[in-house]
């Protein structure tokens, strides 16, 4: 083998036209870059391998809706049950706070713009493989996909990477998400034990709650159900909030179903119950789905992960539904579970994680390298304790490509093209993000320090030209 072979093989990952522009020092860390990967590919062949993969996906999750992570308003024992017997983290956000653009981002470890997803309804880019695609290619895993995929259409039973063994029977979670969980069920009842698979079970609720506000608008002015008025729950601290925002945070507030339908602190505490009620309706499906696991034979060597696209307003800042960067609506449950295997009954509120992490990880779990250029990284390390497993932020975006927000270990950063209000929040000492900083002089270097790492991050991306505003954040800054 020559030289130049070595050195082609060794950056397989790496742009043409910018192999040809290597210099001899960028060959030899290309080189050493390679062992350290040879290394890796060592370590993850001596380390355990699940035998199947199970990924649940629910839609428009909030993160504080699972009993046992102390939501008082629910009653969870299927989330309960994942949450005790693995890893929960709490500081974890969605790519994209919308249902097509975090999706594309959970099935290929990239940023929705750069999967070419920067709205609903568009298909991943060409030549970008998504992880029943890649699963298929590198491993012996079988790929199955049940339920909602919305990478363009919502259900079809047209995905590539994998065999689909349920579309669904309509946009409704109350239908179709007990039709898909028995299919899974099924699924798991007939499944051969000789060859692993990789299943994804793709519910839609609690994403019911859209329609529910479609058909709750008018606000009545008086509480429809009066037996229900004891149960209501209370409205959050942060029910008010910072009137300092970017201008797409106050029009998508505005253009809402609450201010359109005027309504009352009794109509806000209604739909409130209301939005827990359909995450029980999921939880159930989902219970089935794990007892499945469990009465077939399956569990001990299955890895169960768990996390939703993006999460809901739930009445904090007077917000509904997504698209918004506060963390009722950019912050989701992301939960690990393989018994003998993962640490069980452990939150973790340390470490940033996002749903760019999702094709690491589990590449990582299937002994595999990931594809090309992954935004996210493997989470397996911080399960595992190793050292240099915290990261120092974490980027996601929303609105076609035009908001950014940066969260660090303290604090968050949200900015929008054309906007010259920007957004920055302790979350140590301000977690319901009440106190915009952006202004405060006494905070301008923390500002620039999270526009560079922005700008920084940016340059990074490989946005294709027909993406809306590929370029803004390349000028940025």
């Amino acid at each position: 083998m020559n030289k130049n072979t070595t050195i082609e093989r060794s950056t397989r990952f790496v742009n043409r036209r910018d192999f040809i522009k290597l210099s001899g020092s960028a060959v030899a860390l290309l080189a050493e870059g390679t062992l350290s990967r040879n290394v890796l590919a060592a370590r993850r062949s001596r380390r355990p391998k699940p035998k199947n993969i199970l990924l649940i996906i629910t839609d428009q999750q909030h993160l504080d809706t699972i009993a046992a992570g102390g939501c008082r308003h629910v009653r969870t024992p299927a989330l309960d049950r994942l949450k005790t017997h693995g890893v929960s983290f709490t500081q974890s956000y969605s790519a994209n706070p919308l249902c097509s653009p975090a999706r594309s981002s959970i099935f290929t470890g990239r940023t929705s713009s750069e999967a070419g997803v920067h709205v609903n309804g568009r298909p991943i880019r060409s030549g970008i493989p998504n992880l029943g695609q890649w699963l298929s290619q590198q491993t012996d895993y079988e790929t199955f996909y049940a339920g909602k995929w919305h990478v363009p259409r919502t259900y079809t039973s047209d995905i590539p990477g994998f065999r689909v063994i349920n579309t669904g029977i309509g946009g409704f979670g109350y239908l179709c998400d007990t039709v898909m969980s028995r299919a899974c069920e099924g699924f798991l009842r007939n499944r051969s034990k000789r060859k692993p698979f990789f299943l994804v079970a793709s519910f839609m609720q609690p994403h019911d709650i859209c329609e529910w506000l479609r058909l709750n608008m008018d606000n009545p002015g008086e509480l429809r159900y009066p037996q229900l008025a004891g149960e209501l729950p209370e409205l959050p601290d942060n029910f008010q909030f910072d009137e300092n925002e970017p201008e797409a945070i106050r029009k998508r507030r505005l253009g809402n179903e609450p201010f359109k339908g005027n309504w009352d602190k009794e109509q806000w505490r209604y739909y409130l119950w209301s939005y827990y009620r359909n995450i029980e309706y999921v939880d159930a499906e989902i219970g089935r789905v794990l007892q499945a696991l469990e009465d077939f034979g399956h569990a001990k060597d299955t890895l169960v992960v768990l996390t939703s696209d993006h999460g809901e307003g739930t009445a904090h800042h007077q917000m509904v539904r997504k698209s918004s960067f506060y963390d009722e609506a950019a912050r989701v449950p992301l939960l690990f579970s393989w018994p003998g295997h993962i640490v069980e009954n452990k939150t973790d509120a340390v470490h940033l994680a996002s749903g760019l992490d999702i094709t690491p990880t589990l590449c990582d779990y299937a002994g595999i390298e990931s594809p090309a250029n992954m935004r996210g990284r493997s989470l397996r390390a911080v399960f595992e304790a190793s050292a240099g497993s915290r990261r120092d932020f974490i980027v996601s975006e929303v609105t076609s490509n035009t908001g950014r927000m940066v969260r660090t270990g303290r604090y968050k950063y949200i900015t929008y093209k054309d906007d010259a209000v920007e957004q920055l929040f302790d979350m140590k000492d301000d977690p319901g993000e009440t106190k915009n900083l952006a202004a405060r002089s006494r905070y301008a270097s923390i500002l620039a320090e999270h526009r560079k790492l922005l700008k920084n991050w940016e340059r990074r991306l490989d946005v294709p030209p027909n993406v809306p505003n590929a370029d803004v954040w390349r000028r940025k800054g």
